[in-house]
């Protein structure tokens, strides 16, 4: 495998993408690390998340917030696009999208850590913001992700931090 380990990534750099509508977790690509012996955090701001709501069938929007800590893989970020625009037919309400996308990003890379947090919109005047995370059993990551989902959200919302 060449250096930047991108020779088996189908997605990036191909301009003729079929974006697909429904729900598709073979979608996700990965690639190799090449900082294994270093944790570091990974970021990926997803302002332009949507999914539908499966009583109403009205669109949700929102944006998400992944930070995972790589172990060997790491999510290409073209791959995710594509996997999170399948989410805009899928019937889901906001805590089961968050853990489905949660399941699947566990299941892709086998991260250190990762957290993700949904920002929701409000409708009908509510906002729904689901988190979770994830630290690998029986490591620091573990306890870390204890103590990050206790305190993860100890600031209180304000109309301008969305």
């Amino acid at each position: 495998m060449s250096e930047n380990n991108t020779e088996d990534l189908s997605l990036l750099g191909k301009e003729a993408v079929k974006y697909e509508f429904d729900y598709n977790p073979d979608l996700l690509e990965t690639f190799d690390n090449s900082h294994q012996g270093r944790d570091y955090f990974v970021k990926l701001n997803c302002p332009e998340f949507t999914t539908l709501c499966p009583i109403t069938g009205q669109p949700d929007f929102a944006t998400l917030y992944i930070s995972y800590i790589p172990d060997v893989k790491m999510v290409e970020s073209k791959a995710l696009k594509l996997y999170l625009f399948s989410f805009r037919n899928h019937g889901g309400f906001h805590e089961k999208s968050i853990n489905m996308i949660m399941d699947d990003l566990i299941d892709l890379m086998d991260p250190k850590y990762i957290e993700i947090w949904g920002k929701f919109t409000p409708r009908g005047g509510i906002s729904i913001d689901p988190y979770c995370n994830h630290g690998r059993k029986g490591t620091k990551y573990e306890e870390m992700a204890d103590h990050r989902m206790m305190n993860h959200d100890m600031n209180p919302e304000m109309i301008d931090n969305r």
